[in-house]
Formats: structure tokens, C-alpha cells, sequence
């Protein structure tokens, strides 16, 4: 009986060593895999090299889906482009309203650099129109850009002019973001509301809760 036993001891050792180096080598095959995408999905490198993605096979344009908007981001621009002749967005944007909160003094500080970096050299550091291009006519523009001091135009209009172009001037959406846009557009409300506050007022940096220019609708901060 014990002879049998060990045998059996035996027999089971050498068939579990068996296994067990045949599992350590040989090639390995996981079997059938169930949606194998997801199992052994391709992810993309941020900085791959977008011809060696395309050798193999692999198709990126980099352009976020439709409709969608990155976290924290502003909702984009409600209206589209008017196509040419026509000009039912551009006199609906009168009614869209800045959704963003009013900007802190680090804000305004941010928005006034974006203002100089984009704007300043057509409008001018003080708004009036007098920037390096036109500068009293001596420039190269042989045309004032608009004073922005004594524009009357509300906040929607002036997003909608700065998105799509208008005028000689052209399209700032590849340069500015949503959000960028909207700050350029309060910094400019906030000084002419500093400017046209009484001697001794606060000022064009606290002055950021101004009446939208004759659009019927004021802002509220």
C-alpha cells in the first residue's frame, strides 16, 4: 500500500514538473481574445511622428470631436459666420452677453497684455485708434482702425467682430481662445467705464461692471 502511495506521489510530481516547464518556454498565446481593440488598444503619443502613424495605418487630424469643449473652457460662440450679403447673426449677437464673471485685477492685468499683444498695434495703447500702423497717418494704414474709446457696440457684436472678422480687420479666433476673447473684450469695457467715471472713481481696474453700449440689455457681474 505504501509502495502504491509513493508511486502515485511519484507519477504526480513528474507530471506537474511537466507542466510547469513546459508554461516557462515555448511561444505563448493568450487564446481568443474578446474586442481585441480594447485589449491591445494603440494609444497615441502626444509627440509622435504623425507620418510614421500614418505608415502604419494609423489616422490622427488632431481636431477634437465635434461640439465638444475641453475642461474648464468657455461654451463657444452661440452664432455661426453670416454668410456674405447677409447679416442676421451679426445684428442677433447684439443679445449674447459675456458668460464669464468679472475678471479680478490678475485677470484684467492678463487681458491687458492680450489686448496689447493683439490689438495695441492697430487701436493703439489707449484705444483711440492710433496704434503703430496708423500713427497720425504716418504709418502704413492710410485708414484710422476704429477708436474703441467712442465705439458703441455691445459686448456680443464685439466678440462676433473679433471671432469672425469684420471689416479690415480680420478673424482673432486662431489667435485668441474663447475665453481670451471675452477678457479682451471686458478690458476694453472696463476702461471706457473708467473713463467715463467721474473725477475720483474707482478707476478702469475695478470698473468692470459697465452697461453693454445701447444694447438694450446690461451685463450683470
Amino acid at each position: 500500500m505504501k509502495n502504491t502511495m509513493k508511486i502515485s506521489a511519484v507519477i504526480v510530481s513528474l507530471v506537474l514538473g511537466i507542466v510547469i516547464l513546459q508554461s516557462c518556454g515555448g511561444k505563448k498565446s493568450p487564446g481568443r481574445v474578446y474586442m481585441p481593440d480594447m485589449a491591445y488598444s494603440r494609444a497615441y503619443e502626444a509627440y509622435a511622428n504623425h507620418d510614421t502613424l500614418r505608415a502604419q495605418g494609423i489616422n490622427y487630424t488632431a481636431v477634437p470631436v465635434k461640439g465638444t469643449i475641453k475642461r474648464g473652457a468657455t461654451f463657444p460662440f452661440p452664432l455661426a459666420k453670416d454668410k456674405d450679403g447677409d447679416s442676421t447673426h451679426y445684428v442677433a449677437s447684439k443679445q449674447v452677453v459675456n458668460p464669464m464673471p468679472s475678471l479680478d485685477p490678475n485677470q484684467l492685468k492678463e487681458a491687458e497684455r492680450l489686448y496689447l499683444v493683439n490689438c495695441g498695434i492697430c487701436h493703439g495703447t489707449k484705444l483711440d485708434g492710433n496704434g503703430p500702423l496708423y500713427n497720425n497717418g504716418k504709418g502704413p494704414f492710410a485708414a484710422a482702425p476704429k477708436d474703441l474709446m467712442t465705439l458703441v457696440m455691445p459686448e456680443g457684436q464685439m466678440f462676433y467682430s473679433v471671432t469672425y472678422g469684420k471689416g479690415q480687420m480680420g478673424s482673432y479666433a486662431s489667435q485668441l481662445s474663447t475665453t481670451q476673447r471675452w477678457m479682451v473684450i471686458d478690458y476694453i469695457k472696463a476702461k471706457k467705464a473708467g473713463a467715463a467715471a467721474p473725477q475720483g472713481g474707482t478707476g478702469a481696474a475695478t470698473a468692470t461692471t459697465a452697461a453693454a453700449d445701447s444694447s438694450g440689455a446690461k451685463k450683470t457681474k
